[in-house]
């Protein structure tokens, strides 16, 4: 009766996820780098407000979740395309403890101030980034619907399953922990994204103004648009808020 209460709580994510089996998520990184390369996103979300990291090995949704994670955890422009070719990846600390504030500013002043041919290509790489975002952003909230989606159902299945260890139980949990406060960390960084980007365009426009803010205004709004209407939801850390300036 157990077993066959822990299989019927799967029952409904099974059908939703059975386009996944051909998809893309999951397969993306390079041969040559690390299937967990990202593996520290979920660790170091949990260690930063004093919880311990789940033992269980990552599942390809929740590699893939952190793989998405990444390239909005790190700040844009924040170092030289090559590295990324390398695998130059640095681990960056969780923001809940973090005594530094962010500076929205930070990306606009490096615009601003670094050598480019023309003013119109400096609106370009703000216009490019915004669009990657976007295109990152559903991608990123679709698998993090799926794992979400299936940590409730493993929630839903722990008093049914036979035998259950406290260190199972323990480790369980903390996975669900730790991929929730993975989404919650990126949702973080696309808020002070969009503050970096908007800054950034109204010195543009301040300092150098020209007829592809125009451009830059749109892809901005839809962006912001996109990120207020995610399917999730996320709930700050209780006494953790985050500074921002700029």
């Amino acid at each position: 009766m157990a077993r066959a209460s822990v299989v019927a709580a799967f029952a409904l994510g099974a059908t939703m996820l059975g386009g996944c089996a051909g998809g893309d998520f999951g397969r993306t990184r390079a041969s040559f780098l690390s299937d967990d390369m990202h593996g520290w996103v979920g660790r170091e979300a949990v260690a930063r407000v004093g919880e311990p990291a789940s033992r269980f090995r990552l599942t390809e949704q929740e590699r893939a979740l952190r793989d998405l994670a990444y390239p909005f955890i790190e700040p844009p422009r924040a170092r030289p395309a090559w590295a990324g070719v390398f695998g130059d990846y640095v681990p960056i600390p969780a923001p809940w403890e973090q005594t530094v504030a962010f500076d929205a500013t930070a990306y606009g002043r490096r615009l601003i101030e670094e050598p480019h041919r023309s003013h119109a290509s400096r609106y370009g790489v703000l216009i490019e980034d915004v669009r990657n975002d976007i295109t990152r952003i559903e991608s990123f909230f679709t698998v993090a619907l799926r794992v979400l989606d299936l940590d409730a159902k493993r929630n839903a299945s722990l008093p049914y399953i036979s035998g259950l260890s406290e260190g199972e139980a323990a480790n369980a949990r903390a996975r669900m922990r730790e991929n929730a406060l993975v989404v919650q960390w990126v949702q973080q960084c696309i808020h002070q994204r969009i503050a970096s980007y908007r800054w950034a365009m109204e010195r543009l426009v301040l300092t150098a103004p020209d007829p592809m803010a125009v451009e830059a205004e749109r892809v901005l709004a839809l962006l912001s648009a996109r990120a207020a209407g995610a399917p999730l939801q996320a709930t700050p850390m209780a006494g953790q808020p985050v500074a921002v300036r700029g």
